[in-house]
This record gives C-alpha cells, sequence and structure tokens, in this order.
C-alpha cells in the first residue's frame, strides 16, 4: 500500500483502510477501503456530515501505532465565518471492532446545536471480488438484511450457511436511523453544546464472520517494541528499523490453530491482500526473526502441521505430507469460488518447515516442538520424496497451475520464471532456490533424527541423499559461461539462464561450495544487481529486466535479508556491509519500515526509492528483515562466517564438478525411494 494520505490500522486479524477524513466509502481496485476481517469487508460505508455538509479536513489521519489514527476536521467556512465548530476524531482497531470517538468543540461564545450524520452500510465483500481484476462471481440464494436497534443498526449477510453480521452502536443512541434508499443507513444525533463547550459521540463497529475462532490462549509473551539490544554503536538506523519491526510484526499476529485445538498467533503475511496464514512467508519470517524473536516460530509450526495435507486433491495441489500454501476464510473460499480455502501450491514450504523444525530447536533449546511434530517432519519427508519429485525427478518440482499459481516458488507471478531474453520457462519448473532448501530440510532433519528422535538408520538415509541431491545440483544448474547458477531448470532439463536474485538464497542454505559461494556473493553486490537500495531480482540490462516488475526487476527485502545471511556464512563482510547501508537508506525514507517491494531504479537515477504501486506494507517478511539483517551483522562481527570446509554449516562437501554440464538435463540417479522411510 503506497498511497500515504490513507491510514491503515491492524490488529489481530481485523485491519481498517481510512481516508484522509477518517471515512470510508467502499472503494475497490488497488486500494479497497473499510473494515476486514477474515477476508470479508465488514463495514464499506462510514461517512460522517457536520449539519449536513462534508467537514474540511484540517490534519489529516495519523498516528503513532498500527491501531490508533486521529484526524481534525470543520465544516467548510471562510475568512468572514470561520466554521462553529471543529470535529477531533479518533478511531482504534481491535480485534473484530473498530471504535470511534467523535469530540466536537465548540468555537462559539453562545451555546448552540449541531447536527452530526454518519452514513453507514456493510457489503460483506470477499476480499477476491474487491480487487482491480474485476472478476465476478455469482452468489446465489444471497441475502441481505439490516435492523434499526435501540443504540444503532445491525448488518446482515446469510448465503446458504454462511451468515454474517456487522453491528454498529452508539453512545449516546441516535436521534434517529433513517434509510437512504440504497441499503445504507444513516444515524443522525443533534447535539447540544454550551460556550466553548464539547459533545462526543462512542461509536463501536463489531464484525462478527462466519466461523471465527476463539482467542488465542497463553499468555501473550510477544515483546514490547524497542526491547530488543542495541545493534551497536553508529547502528540507530538498524535498532530503529528493528523496533519498527517487532511493532508490525506483533500487529499482524493472527489466530490459527494447533493439531490439539489450541490457539496460537501467527504471523500473517501483510495487509491490505494478506492477512491470513500464508506457509512460505510464515516460515520466512519466523526464521528471519531467529534467534531474536521466537514466538512466531513457535506458533508457526503447530499451526502448519494442523493444515498439512493427508490426502490428494488435484484441485487444491495437495498430497500427504505436503505444507500448506495459502489458507482463506472467505465466503468465495468456503463455496469453492476460489480454490485458496487450503491451497498447497507451493514447492517450498514443505522443505522450509523442516529447516525452521531444527533451527528453532537449535536456537531456543527446546526439542519440544519437534517431539511434538515428528510425524509432521516424517510426512513432510516422505512428501518431498513420493510427490515433491525428489525420487522421480532427483529434485523438487512444481507443475503449473491453470486454476492457481502458474509459479510455485517465493517468485510466484506468472512471467518470475523467465530466460534472461524474457521468454516464460514452460513444462515442469525446478527452482534452484528450493533445491537449496531441500538439502538443508534433508541434512537438518538427519540431524533431528539423531539427536531427538533416535533413528541413526534413517538419519544416514537423509544425509546420503542430501549428499546425492548436492552433487547433481553443482553438475546440472552452475552456468560455467556466467559463473553463476541457473534460476531453474525448465521442463526439457534446460538451464533457465536470467541472473537472479534467487542465488543469495542458495548461499543461506549452503548447498554452493564455498568457491562457488563467493563468487556468487560478490556477483550479486556488482551494479546491475545492486539498486543502492538493495539487490534487485533479476539483474538490470537483460531483457526480461523491468524496474516496475514484481519479480523481475523490484528489490525485496527480505530477499535481501536472505542473501545478507549468506553472506555472512561465508565471511563476505565487505558485501554484507554494503547491502546494510543501502537496505537502512531505504528504511530511512519509509520511517524506518522495510517495504514488501520496491522498483529497480538505481539509487543514481533517482535519488529517492520509487514504491512498487500494490506492495503491501506493513508485511510480515520485510517486518522480519531487520532482525536478520541484525543477526547477519553480529555474525560477521564475531567472525562467524562459515569455513570452506565446514560440512556442518553447508560450506563444506565440495565434490560437486565445478565444471559445467551442457544446457540438457543431467538425470542423475534418482534418490532411492527407501530413503523417505522412517
Amino acid at each position: 500500500m503506497t498511497v500515504t494520505h490513507h491510514r491503515l490500522l491492524v490488529h489481530n486479524g481485523t485491519f481498517a483502510l481510512l481516508g484522509p477524513s477518517g471515512d470510508i466509502t467502499g472503494a475497490r481496485g488497488a486500494l479497497p477501503d473499510g473494515l476486514f476481517t477474515r477476508d470479508a469487508r465488514h463495514l464499506s460505508r462510514w461517512q460522517l456530515t457536520v449539519d449536513g455538509t462534508t467537514p474540511t479536513v484540517l490534519v489529516p489521519t495519523t498516528g503513532g501505532s498500527g491501531e490508533t489514527a486521529s484526524c481534525v476536521l470543520a465544516p467548510p467556512g471562510g475568512r468572514g465565518e470561520p466554521p462553529a465548530v471543529t470535529v477531533f476524531r479518533e478511531q482504534t482497531v481491535t480485534a473484530g471492532t473498530l471504535v470511534e470517538r467523535i469530540r466536537l468543540v465548540s468555537n462559539r461564545a453562545t451555546s448552540g446545536r449541531t447536527m452530526v450524520a454518519l452514513t453507514v452500510d456493510a457489503d460483506f465483500a470477499d476480499q477476491f471480488e474487491l480487487r482491480s481484476d474485476h472478476r465476478w462471481y455469482d452468489k446465489p440464494h444471497a441475502v441481505r438484511s439490516r435492523e434499526t436497534l435501540p443504540d444503532g443498526v445491525a448488518f446482515g449477510y446469510r448465503r446458504r450457511e454462511w451468515h454474517s453480521r456487522t453491528v454498529v452502536s452508539a453512545e449516546p443512541a441516535p436521534d434517529a436511523v433513517e434509510d437512504t434508499g440504497s441499503g445504507a443507513r444513516r444515524l443522525v444525533w443533534l447535539l447540544e453544546s454550551a460556550p466553548r463547550g464539547s459533545a462526543e459521540l462512542v461509536l463501536r463497529v463489531a464484525a462478527h464472520p462466519h466461523g471465527a475462532p476463539g482467542p488465542a490462549t497463553g499468555s501473550d509473551d510477544f515483546p514490547a517494541a524497542g526491547t530488543l539490544p542495541s545493534a551497536g554503536p553508529g547502528m540507530g538506523s538498524l535498532d530503529r528499523a528493528c523496533a519498527r519491526g517487532v511493532a508490525d510484526l506483533a500487529a499482524l499476529r493472527i489466530p490459527a490453530e494447533g493439531p490439539d485445538g489450541t490457539i496460537h498467533r501467527v504471523p500473517a503475511a501483510g495487509v491490505p491482500w494478506f492477512l491470513t496464514l500464508m506457509g512460505r512467508h510464515a516460515l520466512f519470517t519466523s526464521l528471519l526473526a531467529l534467534p531474536h524473536l521466537p514466538q512466531p516460530a513457535a506458533a508457526t509450526l503447530p499451526a502448519l502441521a494442523a493444515t498439512r495435507a493427508t490426502q490428494e486433491d488435484p484441485a487444491r495441489i495437495a498430497q500427504p505430507g505436503k505444507i500448506v500454501h495459502e489458507v482463506r476464510h472467505g465466503e468465495l473460499a468456503h463455496f469453492g469460488q476460489v480454490p485458496y480455502a487450503r491451497y498447497y501450491g507451493a514447492v517450498d514450504s514443505t522443505p522450509l518447515f523442516l529447516v525452521l523444525l531444527d533451527e528453532h530447536a537449535r536456537v531456543t533449546g527446546d526439542t519440544g516442538p519437534a517431539r511434538a511434530l515428528e510425524g509432521d517432519a516424517r510426512a513432510a519427508v516422505e512428501w518431498m520424496f513420493r510427490h515433491g519429485g525428489l525420487d522421480g525427478y532427483g529434485y523438487l518440482v512444481y507443475h503449473p497451475d491453470e486454476g492457481g499459481l502458474a509459479n510455485q516458488s517465493w517468485k510466484d507471478s506468472p512471467d518470475a520464471i523467465c530466460f534472461a531474453d524474457g521468454t516464460p520457462a514452460r513444462g515442469a519448473i525446478t527452482s534452484a532456490a528450493a533445491q537449496g532448501y531441500a538439502w538443508d530440510a534433508l541434512r537438518r532433519t538427519a540431524g533431528l533424527a539423531r539427536r531427538v528422535w533416535g533413528d541413526p538408520g534413517w538419519a544416514e538415509r537423509l544425509e546420503s541423499a542430501a549428499r546425492d541431491l548436492r552433487e547433481r545440483f553443482l553438475a546440472d544448474f552452475w552456468m560455467p559461461e556466467h559463473d553463476f547458477p541457473a534460476l531453474a531448470l525448465d521442463g526439457t532439463g534446460r538451464r533457465v539462464d536470467a541472473l537472479a536474485s534467487d542465488a543469495g538464497h542458495l548461499l543461506w542454505s549452503g548447498i554452493l561450495d564455498a568457491e562457488r559461494a563467493v563468487a556468487v556473493g560478490r556477483r550479486l553486490l556488482e551494479p546491475d544487481f545492486f539498486s543502492g537500495w538493495g539487490v534487485r531480482t533479476l539483474a538490470a540490462g537483460q531483457d526480461a529486466y523491468h524496474p516496475l516488475a514484481y519479480h523481475r526487476g523490484g528489490v525485496w527485502p527480505h530477499d535481501n535479508a536472505v542473501l545478507a545471511l549468506g553472506l555472512a556464512r561465508y565471511g563476505l563482510r565487505a558485501e554484507g556491509d554494503r547491502l546494510l547501508s543501502g537496505l537502512m537508506a531505504l528504511a530511512e525514507r519509509h520511517h524506518h519500515r522495510l517495504p514488501e517491494v520496491v522498483a529497480g531504479y538505481g539509487r543514481e537515477e533517482c535519488p529517492e526509492p520509487v514504491p512498487y504501486p500494490y506492495a503491501c506494507s506493513p508485511q510480515a517478511w520485510a517486518a522480519a528483515a531487520p532482525l536478520a539483517l541484525l543477526t547477519a551483522r553480529r555474525a560477521a562481527e564475531g567472525g562467524d562466517g562459515v569455513a570452506a570446509d565446514s560440512s556442518e554449516n553447508g560450506a563444506g562437501d565440495t565434490s560437486g564438478n565445478a565444471a559445467g554440464q551442457s544446457g540438457e538435463r543431467l538425470a542423475g540417479n534418482p534418490v532411492p525411494e527407501s530413503a523417505a522411510a522412517g
């Protein structure tokens, strides 16, 4: 969200997008306003008039926290007749609720009466209906209702078993509730004020969505912003970015159920479009936040275990053991009009689940989640071999989903996986980054099998499979003419030769040997990749590059944070410092909040970062990125870069053939099916 005159409030699975005056107009498209929870708009109009006129904005909606906004208004006036009253609005979002205080302050020396009216409505639109693509969805048997209450009005929506409600109440109660003829209702008050006195209204909008879960259980131990240790002298920008990130992560938490019915607070992906559980986003957010914030990981692991697939469903790309990509709670998902109620279109969420399971145990010393989720981990490994592609292809592979996502790695826009000339990759796609996660997941799960589950035989099979995967990868993906890995292999096994930031993820996972990793790390900081704000998703100068393309030129802070951890892993401190400097300059231009993505224009072309028009803000993995940058800096300062022969940390085992192979796919030996067995 890049329009600065609107104010976004978010808390515990609910958000409100308000105009400069605090109003809601029912807008659709790139910036739909309203009160939203569980993928539905529960308040679509909220428009204030004073004495029959729309007030003038004196101070637009502002606010220091993520939950409260305020603005100052006045009825139209002029030099000869200044406004009789000034209006102060304060709006706060909590779980499922918007509370507004309207205070009218009289500017007159005599008593007076002011008519205040608020036009309200709830359209209960599903978020998928509000997007800019203007899709239309049939809703047979849908019925809307309005009921006047003693202190306000209730709006209802029913479609077969689906039932949602929004209740608007006021103190004092309105003097009248009027039918506008459009379905909306107008609440009217006649307020008396003493000379220079004031009058106040308190309004409460309570959303009652279909199927809402209960509250999260247990105490909320999420730390307050600003409680992290300092990054050190001269690192004030990083400290402020971390504080902003922690505050955003706190606001973005939503309730999600674990395997035993316990409600956890998990990181939602971002607002306005993705205030929901998304597997890859929650996993990366949790990984980037460790070790500073273990809470997201502790919540994410059981929530994703509870939603892992247990049977095959081609419409949702589900197979047993696969970790979910996206969970939706809206009407369209409920009735199967969009496939995202539980959608499994991600090739990487499953290995990342295993990576997080081990990393949480390593960082916290708490093996409880690993013990509790052993069955889920074994099912995830089984999926990687039997369904993910390790048995049949030797790699994790995905097929484009005609009804959902064409690409199923983190760069999931339709044109993201392409050759350097811009030609999209076709057929079964083998994403490079996903192979790094798979390699790391196999090794880490082997470690859990030894340390926690007491199964050394299975550990040995997983370690053998990981060695074979790494050897194949280094032979099949390395492009000697570029001294750089391919973005992917296409359906024919041809190397997809676009030079892309995904290579940074290979440093993070450790699948590259030290010599290649150092070459890649230095290459990613050259000018065609590094914009001055961060590393572009595609290097400039390629035909495929576009500075305003989501995944073919934009700069993503979380992508850069993953790279920063990879640079620290291989001891590339100078490159890490340069990357940190650019990202902190970017954060400073956004009030210390790293955006989801910015355009790829270089700092020498434009002295200010160019926003990406449809970016989410706040967004979870962008909020966690400063914490990863803090981790990377401390590792670099402590000399904790990975030694070239450290197989434990992934830089060792340099047996992969450095000489590249031809563009034709080298099949290698498929991993034995027995490696997946417990």
